[in-house]
């Protein structure tokens, strides 16, 4: 038994995630013991608290739990004393992303929201209110782990490692959505299914898959290979190819189709901005249907129409990591976390993604060594884009930014990546202190 109830800070609680977080939290009630829950966000964002923050208390009580919900614009009231914060703002709201998305465009160069320039501008500006907000904790709650799930979540979390003193975990939920597509691949239940993972955030690479133990890497991609691709099943006309899919012997990360698969999707890309808009645009539309939904006040579910928005599992990642760390379960999850020698290809201080053991102390990544040449390249240039990304993000030098887009993959030429820069510092100046 715990002998207290925990607090939760959630950074960014106006978001439309956060009843899916509630969802997890509830259904981790047995086990997780939680008495104050303090969503906290921006003063611009009060409208979008108020209506998140009226539907969580309704499914709280739906639930029968005793916690607390708290509304507050004071970070360091949420913080402080807290047990776990957890990260989940936007910088500059879905109108950046769409800047994020249409800048790259005009230069024929994929824009996407974590990945290639649009995901770099995002950490540019993300940088610098982590740091604020880990000065915060600590100060006000130095025992607290910080749970990312900020995105570019690897880069975010490197720069916490780098430059803090607070503990922090990075999450996302591609890893599991690829356990559950193994899942659904093979109709079984995902408990039985096992991925060794290997590689970055969003550029992680499953080398191994096991079902009930027993290695099915080759049936699995077999699968892949004849077309019949589950992960992206609505967009038919991006099927992984049979030959690329035979030659890497692994399964890819749905956003390897960007670097394997860049010149679809650019024009995939290309094809949906000048019909539907950018997926941030589409997003944006989605978001203000579900606030009206959420403002509903019989509602207190998670409404189905929250799957539109993307995040699948989100919950499921989140609530697994804090209560194993809370249980001292000593299990085994996909986290982003400090690579101390499991990588034997990238910086012991980098932060890679892979499966690491859990427990009261935080994530222990399990040994992988030396990688296969056929992915060590492109995962060694995207951590040096990465690290050069965070120290521009830390310190404004204009030099170490021109060079990270320079040499991300995505980028064609440094005549295209000095026209990228340059807009995304003009066009984000108000969210770039460390440059202006």
């Amino acid at each position: 038994m715990f002998e207290k109830k925990f607090k939760v800070a959630v950074i960014g609680g106006g978001s439309s995630y956060t009843p899916e977080l509630i969802e997890g939290f509830i259904s981790k009630a047995a086990e997780l013991p939680i008495g104050d829950i303090y969503l906290e966000d921006i003063e611009p964002g009060r409208h979008k608290l108020e209506i998140v923050g009226g539907l969580v208390q309704r499914m709280v009580e739906k639930a029968g739990l005793d916690i607390n919900i708290h509304l507050t614009f004071d970070r360091h009231e949420a913080i402080s004393g807290a047990d776990f914060v957890i990260s989940q703002f936007r910088v500059g709201g879905l109108d950046a992303r769409i800047r994020d998305e249409k800048i790259p465009l005009r230069y024929g160069v994929i824009g996407q929201e974590t990945t290639g320039p649009g995901g770099f501008a995002k950490a540019l500006r993300t940088i610098p209110v982590t740091i604020d907000i880990c000065r915060d904790i600590e100060q006000f709650a130095p025992d607290a782990w910080l749970i990312n799930f900020t995105n570019p979540s690897g880069i975010i979390t490197e720069t916490v490692l780098k430059h803090t003193g607070v503990k922090i975990l990075g999450l996302c939920n591609v890893p599991v959505n690829m356990v559950n597509y193994v899942a659904e691949a093979f109709g079984v239940e995902m408990e039985r299914v096992y991925i060794q993972f290997a590689g970055l955030n969003h550029l992680v690479w499953g080398q191994k898959i096991f079902l009930d133990g027993e290695d099915v890497t080759e049936k699995l991609l077999l699968q892949l290979a004849s077309g019949q691709d589950f992960n992206m099943k609505n967009i038919p006309d991006l099927l992984w190819d049979k030959d690329l899919i035979e030659s890497l012997g692994m399964l890819p990360c749905p956003y390897h189709r960007y670097y394997y698969m860049s010149d679809k999707m650019l024009e995939e890309e290309i094809k949906e901005a000048s019909h539907a808009g950018t997926r941030g645009q589409v997003v944006k539309t989605v978001e203000q249907e579900l606030f009206k939904i959420y403002s509903n006040p019989k509602l207190n579910v998670k409404p189905p129409e929250l799957e539109k928005r993307g995040g699948a599992l989100y919950s499921y990642a989140a609530c697994n990591l804090i209560s194993s760390i809370a249980n001292n379960k000593k299990d085994i999850q996909i986290i982003n976390v400090k690579n101390n020698g499991a990588i034997l290809d990238l910086p012991e201080d980098s932060v890679i993604e892979t499966n690491c053991i859990i427990d009261k102390d935080g994530a222990h990544p399990l040994s992988v060594g030396h990688v296969p040449a056929k992915i060590r390249g492109l995962m060694q240039v995207v951590k040096a884009y990465e690290e050069l990304t965070i120290h521009a993000g830390m310190s404004g030098d204009y030099h170490s930014a021109l060079q990270a887009l320079t040499i991300h993959p995505l980028v064609p030429s440094s005549s295209t990546a000095k026209k990228l820069l340059d807009d995304i510092l003009a066009e984000n100046k108000e969210f770039l202190p460390q440059f202006f």
